[in-house]
């Protein structure tokens, strides 16, 4: 068996919707194990629409397989979600934030996570991003030293508490 081709870094297009939200609720199922709140499916339709949002603003790309050929949604295998910080708050410093980062299971450690990070990194400091912010799940041991091998530092701790009946 061959080895697949190197995926192709691309802009999301609306054929793409449907496929990304899929992969979103996946990534979404996933994270629960590390102690994510969000429940998956019952939140597709609206990261659906934010999926039609961000193709149409150019801050969403897929990795995709083949030759283009194939229907576009049937090839994606990771995306990458990603904007310029807009809070209202005057600050010293564009923040760029990656929402979002995903790739098929089947496809981890072929570089593909890499590459869509490095993707929108490049386009958030075409926008004017003087640094990068994300958050990953303080369990997710993964995805933490994932980021750290692409240079990312604690920046903020977020605290939590469960509240019981008696508090």
């Amino acid at each position: 068996m061959s080895e697949p081709d190197e995926p192709r870094i691309v802009a999301a297009t609306v054929d793409d919707v449907d496929a990304i939200a899929d992969r979103w609720v996946t990534l979404a199922r996933g994270q629960r194990r590390h102690g994510s709140t969000l429940l998956a499916s019952a939140n597709r339709e609206a990261v659906r629409e934010w999926i039609a949002r961000s193709v149409v603003t150019g801050e969403l790309l897929v990795a995709r397989d083949g030759d283009g050929t194939a229907a576009p949604a049937e090839t994606v295998v990771g995306f990458v979600a990603f904007s310029i910080e807009r809070d209202g708050y005057e600050r010293d410093c564009t923040r760029g934030v990656v929402s979002n980062l995903f790739v098929s299971a089947d496809r981890r450690g072929e570089g593909i996570g890499s590459a869509l990070l490095a993707a929108a990194e490049r386009e958030l400091a075409e926008a004017g991003a003087d640094a990068v912010a994300l958050e990953a799940l303080a369990d997710n041991e993964r995805a933490r030293s994932f980021y750290a091998d692409h240079g990312y530092d604690l920046h903020r701790v977020e605290l939590r508490k469960e509240l019981d009946e008696e508090t």
